[in-house]
């Protein structure tokens, strides 16, 4: 049950304009703004469902925060809530990577235009491991959580496991250990 503070949007177009504000700002990454409207202006959502529904959508293929606005629309408003929001989600970075596309195709070779976009890429690598880090703070006190956690971070980044067998078994090792409420 969520804190009296925490509510789902009241209607579809609140639905709507929830996720399109979130379209909106995402350069650099989804996630970040995601987890920002979500959770901390919205307040639609509390810290560890908001996890546990992304963690479900990286499971799932296709775009995670995409996969996410399907999950969540729906659970409030049904098969219309999933489309409202996804369209809310996608309707302005396609307008805007199809004018950026047409504009970066005539000045892809000037060296400032490379630089702000090797800047741009800098500052979407720091959200993501700004949102990581909060994402990571409902389990931050939970041992085996972080022990998965890590483990999984050592398998994928230094072992160079491939994430379509790491995955599974930190799924499983993460189920076992919520059952045995450990996690």
């Amino acid at each position: 049950m969520a804190p009296p503070d925490y509510a789902p949007p009241r209607s579809l177009w609140a639905l709507y304009l929830g996720f399109l504000s979130i379209g909106a700002r995402s350069f650099g990454g989804v996630l970040p703004w995601a987890h920002r409207v979500l959770v901390e202006e919205k307040r639609w959502i509390v810290p560890a469902d908001f996890a546990q529904v992304l963690a479900l959508c990286q499971f799932l293929p296709g775009p995670n925060v995409g996969n996410v606005s399907v999950v969540l629309g729906r659970r409030w408003f049904g098969a219309r809530g999933a489309v409202v929001a996804f369209l809310g989600l996608m309707a302005l970075p396609l307008a805007w990577v199809f004018a950026l596309a047409l504009l970066y195709a005539g000045y892809a070779a000037d060296p400032a235009v490379r630089a702000v976009v090797t800047g741009a890429g800098i500052a979407g690598g720091g959200l993501f491991i700004g949102t990581a880090l909060k994402l990571a703070r409902p389990i931050a006190r939970r041992p085996w959580g972080v022990a998965i956690g890590i483990a999984c971070f050592a398998a994928l980044a230094i072992g160079r496991v491939s994430l379509f067998a790491v995955l599974p078994v930190a799924l499983a090792l993460g189920w076992l250990a919520a059952r045995s409420g450990r996690l």
